[in-house]
């Protein structure tokens, strides 16, 4: 597979945006463009007054309408789909990419819950009792939402091409989804990045 795409997905504390700012540094001098979800929705939210900016704590995705959720979602698609050399970094991007064709799906992960805590302890200012409540409390409401929103499309992206059970719950994070995923508790920054570095150039050399 000619990886054409990266898309990075993470759940909060698993470096995700880390690891694409590290891709920025590195792709985007040979003619690659990145997207972080996070910052254009952040943005959104705040230009529209549903998110104060100033705020400690994330915004959930409760905070928009469903018709901008998908808009947004699948103009990723889109551009996973019909463009080339983009690194799109979202909590959905590596399920958006479901089924697309030469794009490495990343997912970052941190084993242990209490270094993901600490981290966005000092990312955010946060004590640790409102980083663990914040944690759960934005992963379950989007989850939800997005259970509910993007049901039909895991039948058709995961369920029909045989990728999961239909018996099994949908979850956007499921390890076998992915093409590498990472475990930013036993590797540090730059093992991270060198992974995804690896993964590209091993593409290339297997070209004939």
């Amino acid at each position: 597979m000619l990886i054409k795409n990266i898309t990075i997905s993470g759940l909060p504390g698993a470096g995700s945006t880390t690891l694409l700012n590290h891709l920025k540094r590195v792709l985007v001098p040979q003619g690659w463009q990145a997207f972080s979800g996070g910052e254009f929705m952040r943005a959104y939210a705040t230009e529209k007054g549903l998110f104060d900016n100033n705020s400690k704590f994330h915004h959930s995705a409760m905070v928009y309408d469903d018709e901008f959720d998908r808009q947004v979602d699948f103009g990723i698609r889109e551009k996973l789909s019909e463009e080339t050399h983009w690194i799109i970094e979202s909590w959905l991007s590596g399920f958006l990419a479901q089924g697309v064709p030469n794009v490495l799906k990343v997912l970052m992960i941190c084993s242990d819950k209490a270094v993901k805590v600490d981290r966005l302890v000092n990312r955010d200012g946060l004590t640790i009792d409102e980083a663990l409540s914040h944690i759960d409390q934005r992963y379950q409401e989007n989850l939800k939402k997005w259970q509910r929103l993007y049901a039909p499309e895991w039948q058709k992206w995961v369920v029909k091409p045989g990728r999961v059970a239909s018996n099994q719950p949908i979850d956007f994070w499921r390890e076998d989804l992915y093409d590498l995923v990472l475990d930013t508790y036993s590797l540090n920054q730059e093992q991270v990045t060198q992974a995804v570095i690896d993964a590209i150039n091993k593409t290339k050399n297997q070209l004939p």
